[in-house]
């Protein structure tokens, strides 16, 4: 693998800081439900808070994610990288100093505001870093390397999380936290930086009335460095594949923080779950994912596609959600997450998809869009989900279903699964190769 010494470094800076984020995920519904309703297996109060967290936070990435991918473009990925591997400790050091209701709360006010930048930020900077280093043909291959350390950090911090008590996981993940920023500041180089990126239209099309659009909108300062609606909106419209991309990336990121928002409270309802297996059953749905994307993926994806791999991936968060819904044992959340073999295949395909459409200059910008446009479901999905999951799981349902909600989850990547079949990826040219294009006409 080209340039594997500088990867390396920033496989670990995403491992560890996933590890972190990661292993609080088992022990913090147990904690919320503690601080909120202490003695109970059902709390509609949690599950809102749950909600309105991931709706505020996504809702400040819909802004954050763009900013931050084209500040990286022009100002290198390491400085950026900086900002959400700091910010992600603060949240964790307040629960690892106590685990009252009063640090409870203060722990959500502080991890509302800091994940407005750190849920996708460390993503998003690394996609730029990758784009950077790796040529075109390779992509698919190290994105789904990229996924895999995600992955292989979800099995790390979840195993984590069973073997150590909740009294202490707060306390190695906020030290495990740490250790990320510091290594990165330590041993990641710095990618060459587009100092122009800033100067330069968001994307260069090749109509003259796309041309005009982009070109209209310049960026030349740091407030500036926000693309605004307009730019987005060019880029969206500069291919087909890209808009099919986004739209998909939008219904799988609505899937996916549904899953988030109403899986563990509807197994703590259905099945009185607590923190240990809520863990097992993510330990076997990661663990099929680091399998698919550290060895499935750079051995097929440039053999069959991307499009036929993220097909597979939606197709199977559909699968899972439906046998979720219809669980009569708590055994099927264990059989039916072994699906995560193949669900996790749906992500970093659509950014190997959408790292295609844009030039060297707009990778930051590019994924950074992209994560605006997820973060943006991230917002949605809990307002429907999270009022749908507890009124399911109340005694004032309208009719008996608890996995009502989980089932509308699942409908969401069906949807994703559907616009997937209809993507014909056309490689869009990037910048320099227009440009060298119209001077050699010229």
């Amino acid at each position: 693998m080209e340039n594997w010494g500088s990867l390396s470094h920033l496989f670990v800076t995403v491992f560890l800081s996933n590890v972190a984020g990661l292993m609080v995920n088992p022990a913090i519904t147990d904690v919320t439900m503690a601080a909120v309703c202490p003695g109970k297996d059902e709390c509609s109060l949690a599950i809102y808070l749950t909600g309105f967290q991931q709706a505020i936070a996504g809702l400040g990435s819909v802004v954050m994610m763009p900013l931050i991918g084209n500040l990286s473009d022009a100002y290198g990925r390491k400085t950026l990288l900086t900002v959400p591997l700091v910010l992600s400790i603060i949240p964790l050091v307040i629960l690892a100093w106590k685990r009252t209701t009063t640090f409870f709360y203060a722990y959500y006010v502080f991890k509302t505001l800091t994940a407005m930048v750190t849920q996708g930020g460390v993503v998003c900077i690394a996609l730029g870093y990758l784009a950077d280093t790796v040529s075109e043909a390779k992509r698919v291959s190290v994105f789904g390397v990229l996924s895999g350390v995600i992955s292989a950090a979800y099995v790390c911090g979840t195993l984590a999380a069973r073997l150590v008590s909740t009294t202490q996981i707060f306390q190695v993940a906020a030290v495990v936290s740490i250790v990320a920023a510091v290594y990165m500041r330590v041993f990641l180089k710095d990618t060459t930086r587009h100092t122009d990126a800033l100067e330069q239209p968001i994307l260069k099309l090749e109509t003259e009335s796309n041309q005009a659009c982009c070109e209209s909108s310049k960026k030349v300062d740091f407030i500036k460095g926000i693309p605004s609606p307009k730019d987005i909106f060019c880029l969206l419209k500069s291919s087909i594949t890209f808009s099919l991309a986004a739209s998909i990336a939008f219904f799988n990121s609505l899937a996916e923080a549904g899953l988030e928002a109403c899986l563990q409270y509807f197994l703590k309802a259905r099945f009185h779950f607590m923190k240990d297996q809520f863990a097992d059953v993510l330990l076997i749905a990661y663990i099929g994912a680091t399998i698919s994307n550290v060895i499935f993926m750079p051995i097929f994806g440039p053999v069959i596609g991307e499009e036929v791999l993220l097909s597979l991936g939606l197709f199977a968060g559909f699968l899972n959600m439906f046998f979720d819904s219809i669980a009569w044992s708590a055994w099927v959340p264990y059989a039916s997450a072994a699906l995560g073999v193949f669900l996790f295949l749906a992500t970093p395909n659509i950014r190997s998809i959408i790292s295609k459409q844009v030039g060297d200059n707009e990778q930051g910008v590019a994924q950074g869009c992209i994560l605006g446009i997820t973060s943006f479901a991230n917002v949605i999905s809990p307002l429907i989900f999270s009022p749908l999951s507890a009124l399911f799981l109340s005694e004032t349902a309208p009719f008996h279903f608890p996995g009502f909600s989980i089932l509308c989850v699942g409908l969401a990547w069906l949807i994703g699964f559907f616009l997937s079949t209809t993507m014909k990826f056309i490689p869009h040219r990037s910048r320099e190769k227009v440009g060298n294009k119209d001077s050699a006409e010229a």
